[in-house]
């Protein structure tokens, strides 16, 4: 079987940097399952994969946009430092939920200065191109509730 819209795929992954850094992989533990054409993985990595079949090996370089995104810069932006009251000591990298019109958004502190500090809700892989080395594990035809939930059920998906 392809991979397909509606396919449920296995797939072993590893994924760099543009510098060739390790940035995620799935060596050493299970495949990754998903259900394809649902969003369940990054758009240029299932078009990559899309009409591939068990055993295939692909290897993809995904620019930032089909990765990602590109950077937003209006999910950046300064607030003070009294905005994290309760907070002791701010440190670049960590990470908080902010409560926004449109919901929660997770930020990451970028920088800070004085009283004022930097947040940053872009993903921590936005505006970076990825490169993929996947090997297909397993393609198989998606049940009619994981079409209907929009995931994979039972081993190495979802359970409810």
């Amino acid at each position: 079987m392809q991979i397909a819209n509606n396919a449920v795929v296995s797939i072993h992954y590893t994924v760099t940097d543009t510098d060739g850094n390790t940035i995620d992989s799935s060596k050493g533990k299970d495949p990754l399952v998903y259900l394809h054409g649902h969003r369940n993985i990054i758009p240029g990595l299932e078009a990559a994969l899309e009409g591939k079949s068990a055993k295939d090996h692909v290897e993809a370089d995904i620019e930032a946009a089909k990765a990602y995104g590109e950077i937003n810069d209006d999910l950046i932006q300064e607030v003070p430092r009294s905005a994290f009251e309760g907070v002791e000591n701010l440190e670049i990298g960590m990470h908080f939920q902010a409560q926004t019109d449109q919901g929660p958004v997770n930020v990451m502190i970028s920088a800070i200065e004085d009283d004022m500090v930097t947040v940053d809700g872009n993903h921590r892989l936005a505006g970076k191109a990825l490169n993929f080395v996947v090997d297909v594990v397993e393609v198989r035809a998606a049940t009619e509730e994981e079409i209907a939930h929009g995931h994979v059920h039972g081993p190495g998906g979802h359970h409810h």
